[in-house]
């Protein structure tokens, strides 16, 4: 069991903007009307393939697929919130709460990843909650400690605590539920992914625990993070807001592990954190204006890992 993978998902997009329908839960979107859609899908594509040749020429396996247009989907290279791969060749399925994020599961991008020598032998489906206004967005709303069966979730219109418990259940974790929060406008908002303020690496985790209001919750997920023997790198809301709780732990093929995350976020880091992060691991560092800016997703939502086993 580890808790990073060698191969990643990623979907190259067709027609990327920021999505109207997510506007009203993801706060780290931005108005981006000035540009035109064209002038926004080629500026996207290009920082996807600088993000996919960094990663290559770093050892780590990249499938990926190309959005073929046939449905409006402009949010198609974040697939981290529809489909999660798992060691058993289990794919889980997720409710998505944006109607048009929905057509983002394709049947074709899963034979791709069979097609590149992987195994899938069964599905959780979640997807059938969307009908009750139910949501659960994937390793968006879920952060997975997967070597020590834990599963972090702060609650949001894209994460309902019920499916999120049962997600454990069937999956074997021991659930880490919180309320985390941004503010905005001068009031505090749910903030919409748990991605978006934690990650989970095999030694330590990256946390904005300041975005956690209640002492208790705050304590719980501070005291969990540290009995598993986790090294905590705090961030601060204005780092958060910067995407700098937006990493990913990763590894080349000969097992090396890294840690991947924007510009952005990088910049945003202190001198001594960035000394202890790459005292852990080395960094890999990626220009994603456009797709932070307009998507409202950063590093880690473009990546989906696959830990299924090979079919060979």
């Amino acid at each position: 069991m580890s808790q990073s993978t060698n191969t990643i998902l990623m979907i190259r997009p067709y027609g990327f903007r920021a999505n109207e329908q997510t506007a009203t839960s993801n706060y780290f979107q931005k108005n981006t009307d000035e540009k035109s859609s064209v002038e926004l899908t080629l500026a996207a594509q290009k920082e996807f393939d600088t993000f996919v040749d960094v990663l290559k020429k770093q050892g780590v396996n990249v499938i990926v697929y190309q959005d073929t247009g046939k449905q409006d989907t402009p949010d198609s290279i974040f697939p981290n919130n529809w489909l999660s791969f798992h060691e058993d060749a289990t794919v889980a399925l997720y409710p998505m709460m944006a109607e048009n994020r929905r057509l983002e599961r394709q049947e074709s991008v899963l034979e791709l990843v069979e097609a590149a020598g992987f195994k899938i032998n069964n599905f959780i489906d979640y997807t059938g909650a969307e009908l009750e206004g139910v949501f659960l967005e994937g390793t968006g709303s879920i952060v997975l400690d997967r070597v020590n069966r834990k599963a972090y979730c702060a609650l949001s219109p894209r994460a309902d605590e019920e499916l999120f418990i049962e997600f454990c259940e069937d999956l074997e974790y021991t659930p880490v539920i919180f309320e985390a929060y941004q503010t905005v406008g001068g009031s505090r908002k749910p903030i919409y992914h748990t991605n978006v303020l934690m990650c989970v690496a095999d030694r330590y985790a990256v946390v904005c625990l300041d975005a956690v209001d209640d002492k208790k919750d705050r304590r719980t997920l501070e005291k969990t993070l540290k009995f598993d023997g986790k090294k905590i790198i705090a961030l601060s809301e204005e780092q958060m807001h910067s995407f700098a709780g937006n990493m990913l732990q990763v590894q080349s093929q000969s097992g090396k592990t890294q840690l991947v995350m924007s510009q952005q976020a990088h910049d945003a880091l202190r001198p001594d954190q960035l000394q202890t992060l790459k005292s852990l691991d080395p960094l890999i560092v990626v220009s994603l204006p456009t797709i932070e800016s307009c998507g409202g997703g950063s590093a880690r939502c473009m990546m989906a890992e696959v830990f299924l086993p090979t079919s060979k």
